[in-house]
């Protein structure tokens, strides 16, 4: 019998979830994790690119996602901002022991969900999947954002954001018969995307169930106000969603 609702087709047994680039969007992605775990609803292994490596890999990692939640809203500008000369604004050293502090698992092989997230190889010009060894440079090189974020140097290779080149961050995801894959999709507003740009897309494969969260706020760094907005949009509109019934392209905005 087909499911009725999201919510029921994630209960029936593992699902994996996926979570797009978006520069701060690592809000919105916070508020649905949120509304999932919740809800019983605990992924079996999960992707992510930038923003969603951000919380993929903290969930990952051990953090519960009220931890996370609560960890983003009392976020300051001062707790990352460390800017030094080089290839980016910020050097990313503060960002990368707040990461360090936060995370119980240190290495991939110690989270307690399989994780694969994106981050684009500078010199070889093309995404590479990270899935091993040291969980908070993976999740730094994911999130470095051009002319943000310096390049992080990992495994001898200068590595930087992983939505440059997979924004959907779901190049780590290989579908499994059976398994849902539950994709937070953050629509992008981003100058330097050509309107129609593939990227920009939803991604369409088997077993893909794309969540779209509209006229979410918008935060930056100098912005965060917006970020915990769409903190708590983006969780009310999870749970309506999950009461929604299934379809490839799940479209659900707050009460």
């Amino acid at each position: 019998m087909s499911p009725r609702s999201l919510g029921e087709l994630l209960s029936r047994g593992a699902f994996a979830l996926g979570m797009s680039s978006g520069f701060f969007g690592f809000y919105a992605h916070a508020g649905v994790l949120l509304a999932l775990e919740e809800a019983g609803l605990e992924p079996a292994r999960l992707a992510g690119s930038s923003a969603g490596a951000l919380v993929a890999g903290l969930w990952a990692g051990g953090v519960p996602a009220q931890v996370i939640a609560d960890e983003l809203l009392a976020l300051e500008r001062a707790d990352f901002w460390d800017p030094a000369p080089g290839p980016g604004l910020l050097r990313g050293a503060l960002f990368r022991r707040r990461l360090e502090r936060l995370l119980p698992a240190a290495r991939f092989e110690d989270c307690r969900a399989p994780l694969a997230l994106s981050a684009f190889d500078l010199g070889a010009r093309r995404t590479v999947v990270l899935d091993r060894g040291d969980l908070a440079s993976a999740i730094c090189a994911s999130c470095a954002f051009p002319l943000l974020l310096q390049p992080v140097r990992r495994d001898g290779r200068w590595l930087a954001d992983g939505g440059i080149a997979d924004r959907p961050g779901l190049a780590g995801l290989r579908t499994r018969t059976g398994e849902p894959v539950l994709y937070h999709h953050l629509a992008s507003r981003s100058p330097w995307r050509r309107r129609g740009s593939p990227a920009l897309r939803i991604p369409q494969r088997a077993d893909l169930v794309a969540l779209q969260i509209p006229g979410l706020p918008r935060p930056h760094p100098f912005r965060l106000e917006a970020g915990r907005a769409a903190l708590r949009v983006a969780y009310q509109a999870a749970q309506r969603a999950l009461e929604r019934p299934v379809a490839p392209v799940i479209e659900a905005a707050a009460a």
